[in-house]
């Protein structure tokens, strides 16, 4: 087949895929195409194209019924706009809970009154938000994030750590690299390996690669690690008094992945089911605090495009939403 032929066929294509798709679409796609640097193919355009105007209908329907009252939450079609329901969830595997009945260090609720609102950005315990990409790293993020807040409670000062060095590196102690991993495996390496080098000494590649981790270049340590009992009274208590703790959370639902802002509270969302872990900076209420409006604040890392710069609320109080203390654990500096 001649190269005039073979564009002939694929002009052909995409001049369908054109004809198939809403033409009053055509603005709001070119400039989603430029804010998030998309570039196809002749091949993908029109099958992208198609992909992202049922995310954009789903998306524009839910935000009416925001308008409605009928929702707490917006949504926006934003980088993974172009991705199938199955194309997002495969980035997400079920991550195992370890047996915490058989853990001795799981840390006891302390008796007293907690603040009504907490907000450790605000006291210098976190980092700016990153992005995984596609790898499945959510889990090295999570850690590093959890690690960050207790140096920084330790040394007064915040540094941003490596998740590469993780995903790299902790395969030996059960983790599978951008596959699979749990936050459980990647803080017993750091603690194993005796530290855990910076971003800055060890950068994000978004892919596995050999371990090159130099023990010259640690810039954070942990004595070990401590899990929080199975409620989310426990996990307020710690999340008051200790800092930033790492958490895992259902993130499989298109609500999820195309979150804009709000309370964000999903019908679908398991309680017992964690697929991504992400890191719970504070928490507090919306409105007055009878209305029931109340909320954890979660740093994930999908981009500070995602969500609200990066962050969410999600529903507080009402019976582990999306299981957010199923698996809770932090680290001890």
């Amino acid at each position: 087949m001649s190269p005039a032929v073979l564009l002939a066929i694929l002009c052909l294509g995409v001049t369908k895929a054109t004809q198939s798709s809403d033409p009053s679409l055509d603005s709001e796609w070119q400039k989603w195409k430029i804010k998030y640097d998309k570039n196809y193919s002749l091949e993908e355009e029109g099958q992208k194209r198609a992909v992202w105007e049922e995310n954009m209908k789903l998306v524009k329907q839910h935000n009416i019924e925001y308008d409605q009252g009928k929702k707490n939450f917006t949504m926006d079609v934003n980088a993974f706009g172009d991705m199938t329901g199955e194309e997002f969830r495969k980035m997400m595997t079920d991550i195992p809970v370890p047996n915490l009945r058989k853990k001795k260090s799981i840390h006891q609720p302390i008796v007293g009154d907690l603040p009504k609102f907490v907000d450790w950005r605000r006291r210098g315990y976190v980092t700016s938000v990153k992005d995984q990409g596609r790898c499945n790293s959510c889990w090295a993020f999570s850690v590093a994030g959890a690690i960050e807040g207790q140096i920084f409670w330790k040394t007064g000062k915040l540094v941003s750590l490596s998740p590469q060095n993780l995903v790299d590196c902790s395969r030996p102690d059960g983790n599978y690299g951008c596959y699979m991993g749990s936050t459980f495996n990647a803080l017993k390496y750091v603690w194993k390996n005796g530290g855990l080098e910076a971003d800055s000494t060890y950068p994000y590649e978004g892919r596995e690669g050999h371990c090159r981790y130099l023990p010259e270049r640690s810039a954070a340590t942990i004595t070990g690690f401590s899990f929080v009992s199975q409620n989310e009274e426990s996990l307020m208590h710690a999340l008051a008094t200790i800092g930033p703790i790492s958490v895992g959370i259902d993130a499989a639902h298109e609500s999820f992945r195309f979150y804009r802002g709000g309370i964000y509270y999903e019908p679908k969302c398991s309680s017992n089911t964690i697929n991504h872990s992400v890191l719970v900076v504070g928490y507090g209420y919306e409105g007055r605090e009878s209305d029931g409006r109340k909320y954890w604040l979660i740093k994930n890392s999908h981009g500070e495009q995602w969500g609200m710069n990066g962050y969410m609320k999600l529903a507080r109080g009402w019976n582990n939403h999306c299981g957010i203390a199923r698996y809770a654990v932090f680290p001890r500096v």
